[in-house]
C-alpha cells in the first residue's frame, strides 16, 4: 500500500502552507554555492504542487521570498529572481494541465520589472483555473501585511467609512493580502528549523504545524504525503474539548 492510498480523501486540509527551508545547507553539504541549492529546490516545488493537486488540496501557499531575504548577498537575490522568471515560464504548462490558478501575496511592486511581467502574465493565463490555487508569497512579511491592514482600516475610520466598534476579525481578515483565501489548516517547514519566520501569522492561528528534518531540495511526494497522513491523525479542537467534538459529530 502506497502512502497516497492511505490518505483519507475526506480529511484533506483545504489550505496547506509551506516554508521551503534548507536550500543553502543542502548546497553547503555538497560543497557548492548556495545558489545551487535554490536551483535544485525547483524540483521539490514541482513535486509538492503536483502532490497537493492530486489529493485535492484547494490552496497551497509557498513561502518563496520574504521581505528579509532582500538583505541576502546581491548575487543570491539576483539568482532567486532569475529562477522565479524561468520557473514561471517552465511551469505554465504544468499549471494549465493540472487546472491550477496562480496568485501571489506580498509587496510585488518591489520585484524586478521582468519578474513582475512574467508573474502577472502567468496569473492572467491561469485565472480561470479552479482545481487548486497556488499562492506564492513573494517579498512577503506577515508583520508588514498586518501593519498595512491596520493602516488601511485606520484610513477608513478617519474618513468615517468605518466605526471603530465595527472592527472585528472579519474586518481585519478582509484587509489582509489573503482575504480571498481560507485560513491555513496545515503548515509544513522543512530542514529541521522550528520557527514561523514571519509567515502568515494571522492566518495560522489554528493551523497544525509540521516540522521535518528533510532539506527542501530533497523534499519529494512521499514526504508530502507523510506530512498529510500525520495531519490526518491529529484532533483539531479549535479550543473545544474532545468530548465536545464528539457531541458535535453525533
Amino acid at each position: 500500500m502506497t502512502l497516497k492510498t492511505q490518505i483519507d480523501p475526506l480529511k484533506i486540509p483545504k489550505h496547506v502552507a509551506v516554508i521551503m527551508d534548507g536550500n543553502g545547507r543542502w548546497a553547503k553539504q555538497k560543497g557548492m554555492a548556495r545558489v545551487f541549492g535554490h536551483k535544485n529546490g525547483v524540483k521539490a516545488v514541482r513535486e509538492v504542487v503536483e502532490s497537493a493537486a492530486e489529493i485535492g488540496v484547494k490552496v497551497l501557499t509557498l513561502y518563496a521570498f520574504s521581505t528579509e531575504n532582500w538583505n541576502r548577498p546581491k548575487v543570491e537575490v539576483e539568482t532567486l529572481m532569475g529562477l522565479l522568471v524561468s520557473s514561471l515560464k517552465d511551469e505554465l504548462k504544468t499549471l494549465q494541465k493540472n487546472n491550477i490558478k496562480l496568485q501571489c501575496i506580498g509587496t510585488i511592486e518591489n520585484l524586478p520589472a521582468k519578474a513582475q511581467r512574467e508573474l502577472f502574465e502567468v496569473i492572467n493565463k491561469t485565472k480561470n483555473n479552479d482545481h487548486m490555487t497556488l499562492n506564492l508569497a513573494l517579498s512577503y512579511g506577515s508583520r508588514e501585511e498586518i501593519v498595512n491592514a491596520i493602516q488601511n482600516i485606520s484610513k477608513k475610520v478617519v474618513n468615517k467609512q468605518l466605526l471603530t466598534e465595527e472592527i472585528d476579525e472579519k474586518i481585519i481578515n478582509n484587509h489582509l493580502y489573503t482575504f480571498t483565501l481560507p485560513d491555513v489548516d496545515f503548515l509544513i517547514r522543512t530542514s529541521g528549523e522550528k520557527r514561523i519566520s514571519n509567515f502568515l501569522l494571522w492566518q495560522i492561528a489554528y493551523a497544525e504545524l509540521y516540522f521535518t528534518e528533510v532539506l527542501w531540495p530533497d523534499f519529494r511526494k512521499e514526504h508530502f504525503f507523510e506530512a498529510i497522513l500525520d495531519y490526518q491523525h491529529r484532533e483539531r479542537r479549535f479550543g473545544k474539548t474532545s468530548e465536545q467534538l464528539e457531541k458535535d459529530n453525533e
